[in-house]
């Protein structure tokens, strides 16, 4: 009988590993693959994001480092920059795995290439079925991520209203070229998928390309990657690889009896960027936390719900706001990039969000204020 079972061992999950071990719990991380594998992500981790760490990234883990943001709608273009890093860029594979040592060092016990099959809240403890063993825990954690469907021992799996599908490449250059082309910048463009955009991320070996949109409006996302590719350039016979993304700020159920969902599991993306590193490892951070205090201090069971509060009162709001922007910037489209065209410091001040010094409620009434937007 463990403490703690954590379902999932990327950034959310590790972060719940890690803030678990800390506090003394005695905690079982499972995870379906061997570490490191590769994840398909533009590998953006926002300084907000890497504030929340409690130790240093190795500087090989990170690629590149951004000042800025190019946008791009059919033939115009915008680039500001702000005078400090904004983001860094980093292999999936690399940072993940680097997260999950750090977890170990705490002494919980993980076990990786191990897949979860069921998860189920009974009375007492948590049943986790794998294919190996049987596993009982006072309470559970979901990291999934937004693929699995352990979450829905929790709610209902999201419609296609309420995720992205995304594809992505890695095409492979010279860095001399890479730094030519974008610089300190990453690159986004407009009007390439309904709900969504295509990108253009630096890495320190090559691009990340990729595009995104909202699953119900985008029905052939492999031909527009395709025709995202051509349009910017990259010819070559390239991999594409998927994968989901919920769009935050749609109310779900994130706690059950004894199981927390956490990071893409319970929705915590910012639905116009498609940022999530930073919400995986916060939530897992606060999961940790609440079940330490029921647990530990032989609280409520009813006290896991603490999470929902905290999790909406860091940044719950915030997400909320992000997919209003996010429907109003891509219903409009060729309005909104003119706006940014017009009004630079627009997009000067939305990398105040990226910061995390301002959230979007605010950015959106100070938009309001200053632009007299409709």
């Amino acid at each position: 009988m463990y403490d703690l079972i954590i379902i999932g061992g990327g950034p959310s999950g590790a972060s719940a590993g890690r803030r678990a071990g800390k506090l003394g719990l005695n905690t079982l991380l499972l995870e379906k693959d061997e570490f490191p594998r590769y994840k398909p992500c533009g590998g953006g981790l926002s300084a907000h994001a890497i504030s929340y760490l409690d130790f240093e990234l190795p500087h090989d883990v990170i690629e590149w480092e951004v000042t800025g943001v190019r946008g791009v709608f059919k033939d115009q273009t915008i680039e500001v920059h702000k005078d400090h890093n904004i983001s860094s860029l980093v292999s999936r594979a690399d940072f993940d795995n680097f997260l999950l040592k750090k977890a170990k060092e705490t002494g919980i016990e993980v076990h990786t290439g191990e897949k979860v099959l069921s998860c189920k809240e009974k009375t007492e403890f948590v049943e986790v079925i794998t294919k190996e063993q049987t596993y009982q825990a006072k309470f559970a954690i979901v990291a999934e991520g937004a693929q699995g469907l352990l979450k829905t021992c929790v709610r209902p799996a999201d419609t296609r209203e309420e995720y992205g599908i995304s594809l992505v490449a890695e095409i492979p250059a010279e860095e001399r070229d890479i730094e030519e082309y974008l610089g300190k910048t990453v690159e986004l463009q407009l009007g390439v998928a309904s709900g969504g955009y295509g990108w253009i991320f630096p890495h320190k070996t090559y691009y990340s390309v990729g595009v995104f949109g909202v699953a119900k409006n985008f029905p052939h996302p492999k031909a527009t990657m395709i025709n995202f590719l051509k349009d910017n350039g990259f010819t070559g016979d390239y991999k594409l690889s998927g994968h989901k993304i919920p769009l935050g700020g749609i109310k779900r159920k994130i706690t059950g009896s004894r199981v927390i969902l956490i990071g893409d599991a319970a929705g915590f993306v910012d639905a116009f960027s498609g940022e999530g590193l930073a919400y995986a490892i916060r939530s897992g951070q606060f999961a940790a936390n609440v079940i330490a205090e029921v647990y530990q201090q032989r609280g409520k069971i009813k006290d896991l719900h603490k999470y929902e509060s905290i999790c909406k009162a860091e940044f719950g709001t915030h997400l909320k706001y992000s997919l209003i922007f996010s429907r109003l910037i891509h219903r409009f489209p060729e309005r909104s990039f003119k706006m940014f065209i017009n009004n630079s410091e627009i997009l000067d001040k939305y990398l105040e969000v990226v910061d995390f010094t301002i959230d979007y409620k605010d950015y959106l009434r100070w938009s309001l204020l200053n632009f007299k937007l409709r």
